[in-house]
């Protein structure tokens, strides 16, 4: 039944089968043709699979984004992040990347990030002297940070799968956040010093605390999403929801931004949105299932423990798999894939909550490395659309950037107590 799936699988996908589809008909044929499962039963679970409390965060995660980015949000929290360090060498690069660390504290998503806030950023930059390509490279790059910052679509979806809780994934994203954040404004550092891209005037004081006034009522929707989680007033799915009334709140009546007309049309977006990534969890659940009925996580984790019986070993050799998956797979996909196969193994291994949380999160990094490498990287073609450069320049451009993230993923796998000592802490 195993062959069917994948022969299917991959013969949909070639001529151009949407993959939610592509995994439907592939299970469904792999099950009820080769198998003996009944098409019943898989219509059952078809249905079930999207019966989660947990998933009703991430329409309300994609709609209080799609908000905030229409809403006048991105150019505050640049504004703001101008004052604070556009003096400095290579200052507007910085301000790109500290942006896009704030937005993705308000999207959830990599894409919308480096969309936000590559269209006032790069821009800029190119009319600041900065090289187009390198200006792109830096909201591209920069927009993966929106995958690890909570709140994440990424980890909610994660969380679900693995039965882990998305509260403790949300403050495990915050350290690795930040620890993108730096890694990225180092680089971009070097190369600004080597090439001569110094920073704009220095602001004055007056400037800086306008701009932090002005930058506030965004930087508030993460504290209240996070500290409502912590302080137990509401669960995770809850606080999507919340940020979706804050949201309108802050866009409608704080900056005067969004009207009415404008919401409307968000509104029919974030359904086509949801609708999509609702059929791709639904579609890979029953895939999945078929994957579970021929015990493929057990083989897979046999074969994985006769190579090593060292957990650090294993979530090396899987953070590899995912850094070449993340080439291919969108980061929804194969997360919905391959977390049904790789968290058995890693708690036949002896792996307890924390690391599973742990892992959890390495897994959304090192996917979303994939955000900047070809043929999938999302951010790599909202870079292209709005830099007006070619995907090959560009993803050569963005090397030195995705040899930085790398870095810190396997600085993550070795000390994962940077994950995990805010979740513990907690008390969640």
């Amino acid at each position: 039944m195993i062959g069917p799936l994948f022969i299917v699988f991959f013969i949909l996908l070639f001529i151009g089968t949407p993959i939610s589809l592509a995994l439907v008909f592939s299970a469904m044929i792999a099950g009820v043709v080769f198998g003996d499962i009944t098409i019943v039963s898989l219509a059952q679970k078809y249905f079930r699979s999207a019966e989660s409390f947990t998933l009703m965060a991430v329409p309300f995660f994609i709609l209080a984004g799609n908000i905030m980015a229409r809403g006048g949000v991105s150019k505050r929290l640049t504004d703001m992040a101008s004052a604070a360090v556009g003096r400095t060498t290579g200052g507007l690069a910085m301000v790109a990347t500290i942006a896009c660390t704030f937005f993705g504290a308000l999207s959830g998503s990599a894409p919308a990030t480096a969309a936000a806030i590559g269209a006032v950023m790069i821009p800029s930059m190119i009319d600041r002297g900065y090289a187009r390509d390198f200006s792109t490279a830096v909201c591209a790059s920069s927009g993966t940070i929106g995958l690890l910052i909570p709140p994440s679509i990424s980890m909610v979806l994660y969380s679900t799968t693995a039965g882990v809780s998305t509260g403790k994934m949300f403050l495990g994203g915050i350290v690795p956040g930040i620890l993108m954040c730096l890694a990225l404004m180092l680089v971009e550092y070097l190369i600004s010093r080597k090439n001569g891209w110094r920073g704009g005037e220095k602001a004055t004081l007056k400037a800086f605390f306008a701009a932090m006034k002005n930058g506030i009522w965004a930087l508030l929707m993460p504290l209240i999403i996070l500290g409502g989680i912590y302080l137990g007033i509401f669960t995770a799915t809850e606080s999507a929801a919340v940020a979706v009334v804050y949201g309108v709140i802050v866009g409608a009546f704080v900056y005067r931004e969004l009207n009415w007309k404008e919401l409307w049309g968000i509104l029919k977006d974030t359904a086509a949105s949801s609708a999509t990534l609702m059929f791709l969890v639904a579609g890979a659940d029953i895939f999945s299932y078929i994957l579970t009925v021929e015990r493929i996580p057990q083989l897979f984790a046999n074969t994985v423990l006769g190579l090593s019986d060292s957990l650090l070993v294993i979530e090396l050799l899987m953070m590899v798999v995912l850094l070449i998956a993340g080439c291919f797979l969108e980061n929804a996909v194969a997360i919905l894939l391959m977390t049904p196969i790789f968290v058995p193994t890693l708690q036949q291994l002896g792996a307890d909550g924390n690391d599973i949380i742990a892992f959890g999160v390495m897994m959304t990094l090192a996917l979303a490395i994939g955000q900047i490498t070809p043929p999938v990287g999302s951010c790599l073609f909202v870079g292209c659309d709005i830099g007006k450069i070619s995907i090959e320049k560009l993803s050569k451009v963005c090397i030195p950037f995705l040899l930085a993230l790398i870095a810190v993923l396997f600085l993550l796998v070795l000390i994962p107590s940077l994950i995990t000592f805010i979740p513990m802490a907690s008390g969640l």
